[in-house]
């Protein structure tokens, strides 16, 4: 069964997300969807904090940082 055009667009409106990340790796060759190990300097209260917003949360400081971010 072949693809129709508005079969297409609601494919492309589902997973455009998905579509821009990869066209980013066609252009520059970095993959966004990786995830990479950086080194920061954080003053010791605030690592303090983040520890604790883990404990209660069960969740990594990296996913707790990301959500902030996001």
């Amino acid at each position: 069964m072949p693809l129709t055009n508005e079969k297409i667009k609601e494919i492309f409106e589902k997973n455009k997300k998905d579509f821009e990340e990869m066209e980013h790796y066609d252009q520059t060759r970095e993959i966004l969807w990786a995830r990479k190990r950086i080194d920061i300097t954080l003053p010791q209260r605030t690592v303090n904090r983040l520890k604790e917003i883990s404990k209660k949360t069960n969740k990594p400081v990296s996913h707790i940082i990301e959500e902030a971010i996001k």
